[in-house]
């Protein structure tokens, strides 16, 4: 069967070319030709509504226009990306071009947002492939952009409309030796990486949907649990449990999900997915769906199989939970970044030297110069910026991100863990194959972090009553 993605064009003559190099392009009989234009009902053209997110796209244009005062900018979409042969990757536009214009799971590939310096600023134009009319061979012989193929392109009129922007055809675009372009430009990926740093009320709200949709993807694994024990490859079963959330009430997953069960825990990107789900082992499961607007949830949860922790499993979780809860409090406007992951990082040396498993004080391991000694346990980092990026903000500068004070409209993550490797030798026995962690989703508001994922179950208790509950 025909690939939606198939790369190759049918050619539109009535005898196959000589020089071809692929058998997948089938010549089109004269009758055909003579008759494919005609016999198809007119379209209504009703122009849309501007979309809720489109005000809100104006404004951060105009925050990046008064940066760049007279110059060229240039915002690519970014193109289709081959998978294999004749199929490409689902396209995802690129997140500053996406959080520019509004245009999100439905922007087309190799559309180009630019602006125009204008006396008074910037004129902002889209430039993009408009659908091409049923009497051009594209119609039925291009099988990447034809609409026989891949159903209805938009119109320049409609997205104009729809997104408040001037349009025009891709084929108009020129490009510029001086352009600033997202993506070449350091200083304009910069600024448009950390002008998400603060999320809008628009933002804001889909970050939440984006979480309550993760949370039923979570109750599905959850209520499927024996069904994935049953499984060889549960940890597939997890994966597939949780991506039919993501499609049915989001656009897709936001990242490729980790169910990492037993050993695979302490792997920290574990996304081989190929490994049983034992009773008696623990299940980490780190997902996040990507709703239609691209924003993106991040959330991890580690289940005891088999519904209850023995004794040594929750201990790690418990010590876990600590450290996750530590950050919380230490999260407060005004407060850096940074500290959120060290408020962590103090519980988990306290806990682990306490546990006899390293070769100095826990005061020692925390030293900046000499220590460490505990990150051999938990090597990540506890927190990143959550948006539409899952990792969002990654270009901004250090003082703006790390060593960056905490205000409000932030969204990050807070994600301690604790993993012990199934062949470390400095733990005891009873600890090897053992990983945890717990991630939540945070948003600061002026009167402190608010966690958006705090209806997830989180304490250990609470994990054994949802697995009770859900699970019979």
């Amino acid at each position: 069967m025909d690939s939606p993605a198939d790369r190759d064009t049918i050619a539109p003559e009535v005898q196959q070319p000589a020089e071809t190099t692929t058998n997948r392009k089938a010549p089109f009989p004269r009758g055909f030709l003579d008759t494919i234009s005609t016999g198809w009902a007119d379209r209504p053209e009703t122009l849309p509504s501007p979309r809720e997110q489109s005000a809100w796209a104006a404004r951060r244009r105009l925050r990046v226009s008064e940066a760049f005062p007279g110059e060229r900018l240039v915002v690519p979409a970014g193109s289709l990306k081959q998978r294999s042969n004749d199929t490409d990757y689902p396209f995802r536009a690129h997140s500053a071009f996406a959080h520019l214009t509004g245009w999100e799971a439905d922007a087309e590939p190799d559309s180009v947002l630019v602006f125009e310096p204008r006396e008074d600023g910037h004129e902002a134009v889209l430039y993009f492939r408009e659908r091409a009319d049923r009497t051009t061979p594209e119609f039925y012989a291009d099988a990447t952009i034809g609409e026989f193929w891949i159903g209805p392109r938009p119109a320049l009129d409609g997205v104009a409309a729809d997104l408040g922007l001037a349009t025009a055809h891709v084929d108009d675009f020129v490009a510029a030796d001086d352009d600033r372009v997202v993506g070449v430009d350091d200083d304009l990926t910069r600024f448009v990486s950390e002008l998400r740093l603060v999320k809008d009320e628009f933002e804001l709200a889909q970050l939440a949907l984006a979480v309550e949709v993760t949370a039923s993807g979570f109750d599905d694994i959850v209520s499927e649990l024996p069904r994935i024990i049953e499984h060889p490859r549960g940890e597939r079963v997890v994966e597939g449990v949780f991506h039919r959330r993501a499609r049915a009430d989001g656009n897709t997953v936001g990242y490729d999900t980790i169910a990492a069960s037993g050993p695979h825990a302490c792997y920290l990107h574990w996304t081989r997915n190929d490994g049983a789900v034992v009773p008696g082992d623990l299940i980490l499961i780190d997902a996040g769906v990507e709703v239609d607007s691209l924003y993106t949830a991040d959330i991890t949860r580690t289940l005891p199989v088999s519904g209850r922790f023995t004794e040594v499993q929750r201990r790690v979780y418990e010590a876990v939970r600590e450290a996750a809860d530590a950050a919380f409090e230490a999260a407060r406007p005004g407060v850096p970044f940074r500290r959120v992951h060290e408020a962590a990082m103090e519980v988990i040396a306290a806990r682990v030297a306490e546990w006899g498993l390293l070769p100095v004080s826990a005061e020692d391991a925390l030293d900046a110069e000499r220590g460490g000694q505990h990150r051999r346990y938990m090597v990540h980092g506890t927190s990143h910026h959550l948006g539409i990026d899952v990792h969002d903000c990654a270009q901004a500068r250090r003082e703006m991100y790390y060593d960056g004070l905490l205000e409000a409209g932030m969204v990050f993550t807070i994600e301690p863990g604790l993993y012990f490797q199934i062949d470390d030798l400095t733990v005891p026995e009873e600890y090897r194959g053992i990983g945890v962690r717990i991630e939540d989703d945070i948003v600061m508001t002026a009167d402190g972090p608010v966690n958006l994922s705090a209806g997830i179950p989180r304490t250990a208790d609470e994990v054994e009553d949802w697995i009770a509950r859900l699970s019979r």
